[in-house]
């Protein structure tokens, strides 16, 4: 038994010291260079700045924030990277048809009979190599490459669309912290309404009903007030979900930048949608899913076309104290003739499947240029609506005015002084809607061009 070890181990150590060197080598075949960042930083702008987020900033939450916290702390995102990495591993076993097999075997055999007993050691090395195969594994790498770059889309579509997610939630927020300050104001004006028919009451200029309008009307924006209190606590627990937080987790928002209303996006159409059909990550996975299918096929009719392997290996063998070494070494070709039409068959699957991922493609580019073609057309809506209600707020600001002065001046009617702050709350409500759907199809209209990413809030200064 120990000749039997010794000589096994001369066989090996070479096959011995290569697989050691291998396994401490997480990736041989670098298949993990192939991956882009794994941060949310990947998209552009921060690379490199910051690492990952995922406590809150000292200071107040910035939009900026609420994407680096959203990003990083997903599962989506977490799910992508881990399939990105699963994908890119196929590619490794896809490199690996191209390498040799080695395996070794080592055996002791005690055979009994009437006369003698007998023990046979034996120990060989066989080393096989598939030299010649028709393209398949150059079609298998190519299709795992492919799915790769799929992969790689996916994960950069997926990122995008939780990109506009936290933008949506954010401004979410911002939008019902300002209505919460847009009734305070009207609340503030119903109580002065109150205060000067309380006034005229005790004067005798005002009539009893006079003054129940003026409570009905200050209690009513008490209400409004308090109702936008609650949306707005919920709209700050739906952006602490959507960062990764618990709903109950405090959060301070930061001042908003004015909007600006900026038409800088007003270009031709048909070079936007042409942009978008360049850029979008969706539609870049469905190309590579295309060529992955294409990849497919050919592997399909590579399985029908004949192969050429070699095979070699020492052997030992120890009986009855005699030693016996040997080697052998072959070439085998294997030319199939016949499968049951097996090969035909594939090969008809895997054009069907070539077929239905093209048509795939051509859905999500037609769907790529009706998203351009919605998000520009309600970012131009919105950008008209951002000036109409600021012309709207001037006008009720000074219709309010007007009637409070004619009110107090005893010339007016509460009727016309109500109606008036009731039309300026109502601007001021359209004007904060005006404000947060810019926001929102601003970051629609990048998203759906693919260039959804951290240059589109530094820009703004968010």
């Amino acid at each position: 038994m120990r000749i039997l070890l010794r000589n096994l181990g001369v066989l090996l150590v070479g096959l011995a010291g290569s697989v050691g060197q291998a396994q401490t080598l997480t990736d041989p075949l670098r298949t993990e260079a192939m991956l882009p960042l794994r941060s949310a930083h990947a998209l552009a702008a921060r690379v490199g700045e910051l690492p990952c987020a995922d406590q809150l900033p000292a200071a107040p939450l910035s939009a900026l924030d609420a994407v680096d916290l959203a990003l990083c702390n997903h599962p989506q995102t977490r799910e992508q990277w881990a399939s990105a990495r699963a994908q890119a591993a196929q590619v490794g076993v896809a490199r690996s048809g191209w390498l040799p097999s080695v395996d070794g075997r080592a055996g002791v055999t005690r055979n009994f009979n009437e006369t003698r007993n007998l023990t046979q050691q034996s120990a060989s090395l066989s080393l096989s190599w598939l030299l010649l195969d028709g393209g398949q594994r150059a079609a298998g790498i190519d299709n795992a490459t492919r799915l790769l770059d799929a992969a790689l889309a996916t994960r950069d579509a997926t990122v995008q669309t939780l990109f506009l997610s936290a933008l949506q939630t954010y401004h979410g927020a911002q939008a019902a912290r300002a209505a919460v300050q847009a009734a305070l104001e009207a609340e503030r004006s119903a109580q002065e309404s109150l205060a000067a028919a309380e006034l005229r009451y005790r004067v005798g200029a005002g009539t009893p009903a006079e003054r129940l309008q003026a409570q009905t009307a200050a209690s009513q924006a008490r209400l409004n007030r308090q109702r936008a209190e609650g949306e707005a606590r919920s709209a700050l627990g739906s952006l602490a979900n959507a960062l990764g937080l618990q709903a109950q987790t405090p959060l301070q928002l930061a001042e908003m930048s004015p909007v600006s209303g900026d038409a800088g996006f007003r270009k031709d159409l048909d070079t936007l949608i042409a942009a978008a059909i360049e850029r979008r990550p969706d539609l870049k996975a469905a190309e590579a899913q295309v060529l992955a299918a294409e990849a497919s096929v050919t592997a399909a009719r590579a399985q029908g076309l004949p192969t050429l392997s070699l095979a070699a290996g020492p052997n030992w063998q120890r009986v009855d104290g005699v030693t016996n070494r040997s080697g052998a070494i072959g070439l085998t070709l294997n030319v199939p003739l016949f499968s049951g039409f097996d090969t035909t068959y594939r090969v008809r699957a895997a054009e069907a499947q070539q077929e239905a991922r093209a048509a795939q493609r051509d859905r999500i580019r037609n769907q790529v240029a009706l998203d351009v073609w919605k998000a520009y057309h309600s970012l131009n809506t919105a950008t008209e609506a951002l000036q109409t209600t600021r012309d709207l707020i001037a006008s009720a600001e000074q219709s309010e005015r007007v009637a409070l002065g004619r009110y107090k001046a005893g010339v007016g009617s509460v009727l016309d002084l109500l109606s008036a702050q009731t039309a300026l709350a109502q601007a001021r409500v359209q004007r904060i809607q005006a404000e947060l759907d810019w926001n929102i199809y601003r970051a629609a209209l990048a998203q759906s061009m693919g260039a959804l990413d951290y240059t589109l809030l530094q820009a703004a200064g968010e």
